[in-house]
């Protein structure tokens, strides 16, 4: 890769942070990363090989923990030397699993046994990071507490006795670090299918507003610029879905990471009357139809999330604009039930209208706008609406070329799926 274009610096009133030495512009490739640490979570029920975090139609499991599962047996031969040690402690503990958060610092805990250099820690190690253990809430803390507990548990075949632990670790404040520095790993998609640990990479700072953007191929990271950005200049990206009024980004900033937001978007609430607007019943409404058609679909339960998502998308005719941020979730919900359904001339019609959200709500070049537009773009294609496929498909090209770069396999999936639809055009002419 080519000589670094950003320095690590002391940010006024935010600690350490990142900056370039160097003019950036849009797509900038600045930085690539593979984990400390990792692990996979959920993705709508479904799991990821937890080597390479594809999500392919099999998976395999180990034979001996029968937790972990692999694609097949290249990922599962290269894993072994992480999965080893974890293997066991699975194996120990069953027929109970882990939770998540538990066995992501079991895997910090190995690597740091092995004492062995990590890239990731080039700019920042893991002892470096920062936990915010003074800021903590009683109930966060009482909840690291547990999770210590559940991990002496987890890993007493591996490490019975606190001595074996590494020098000086302090377990609750390995959770508190990992629970403000982990990254939710994405797919093509946008769905979240594995947590990792990047240490560099917690030097960026969090913005509303951010001037760069975060995306993953399989486990590794890659930081590129999303607008200009003059030397001197701090890189930041968004900790939070920037699709939220700015009350709920500063809860949940405070909540997750122990700081207070203090960009020009949060102080001005810009864009928060645009987000909340209708009525305020309906608004209230929305918000619970919401969290119930969501659930159901993480329970498998299709039909049934369709059926709530149609009554208050009907009941909202009039009430709440398309605009509106809990509108556009419900509809977001509505869309996934119908594809999993196959009710595509209906899913095309919901992705339509959550469009005008995303593009009045997200920044200009956004991993997530991007994928929407790709989304309702191929549904529009499907149902010979060619005109208007084409131009949805350009407008996500132009973002994804920034986002995730020209040689991105979903870079080059859609510029496929443009050629098609062009020639699809001229033979309807």
């Amino acid at each position: 890769m080519a000589e670094r274009k950003f320095e690590k610096f002391r940010s006024p009133g935010k600690g350490n942070g990142l900056r370039a030495t160097a003019p950036l512009l849009p797509g900038d490739l600045l930085y690539t990363a593979k984990p400390f640490a990792y692990t996979t979570c959920k993705s709508g029920g479904r799991l990821a090989c937890d080597f390479c975090l594809g999500i392919p139609d099999r998976l395999l499991r180990c034979s001996s923990c029968k937790l972990v599962k692999y694609c097949g047996a290249r990922c599962q031969k290269e894993a072994w030397p992480d999965h080893r040690k974890e293997c066991k402690c699975l194996k120990s503990i069953q027929p109970k699993e882990p939770a998540e958060t538990v066995r992501l610092v079991g895997r910090v805990i190995f690597k740091l046994l092995k004492d062995l250099p990590c890239p990731s820690e080039e700019l920042y190690s893991l002892s470096e990071l920062q936990s915010n253990i003074s800021e903590l809430s009683d109930e966060m803390r009482e909840g690291f507490s547990q999770l210590a507990i559940m991990l002496q548990f987890y890993l007493q075949k591996e490490i019975p006795a606190p001595s074996h632990l590494p020098a000086g670790l302090n377990i609750f404040e390995l959770f508190a670090k990992v629970a403000c520095n982990t990254f939710s790993i994405c797919n093509a998609e946008m769905q979240d299918v594995g947590a990792g640990i990047y240490p560099s990479m917690s030097l960026l700072n969090h913005d509303c507003n951010p001037n760069c953007i975060i995306v993953f191929e399989g486990k590794h990271l890659i930081l590129r610029a999303a607008k200009e950005i003059q030397v001197e200049e701090e890189l930041t990206t968004s900790y939070v879905n920037l699709m939220m009024p700015s009350k709920e980004r500063q809860s949940e900033l405070k909540r997750q990471y122990s700081f207070e937001c203090k960009c020009r978007k949060c102080q001005t609430q810009a864009a928060d009357e645009l987000m909340v607007a209708g009525d305020k019943q309906a608004v209230m409404e929305t918000k619970k139809a919401k969290s119930k058609a969501l659930q159901l679909q993480l329970d498998g339960k299709w039909e049934q999330s369709l059926a709530i998502c149609r009554s208050i998308l009907n009941s909202n005719d009039g009430r709440l604009p398309d605009g509106n941020v809990y509108q556009v979730g419900v509809l977001d919900c509505a869309m996934d039930a119908c594809i999993s359904g196959c009710l595509y001339e209906e899913a095309c019609m919901y992705g339509k209208r959550t469009l005008e959200a995303y593009r009045l709500h997200y920044p200009d070049m956004c991993p997530s706008k991007a994928i929407q537009l790709m989304k309702v773009g191929k549904l529009q294609y499907l149902h010979d609406k060619l005109p208007e496929a084409l131009q949805t498909m350009k407008e996500a090209l132009n973002i994804l070329k920034v986002t995730h770069g020209q040689n991105h396999k979903l870079t080059l999936e859609l510029m496929y799926m443009l050629k098609d639809c062009e020639a699809a055009k001229c033979t309807v002419k």
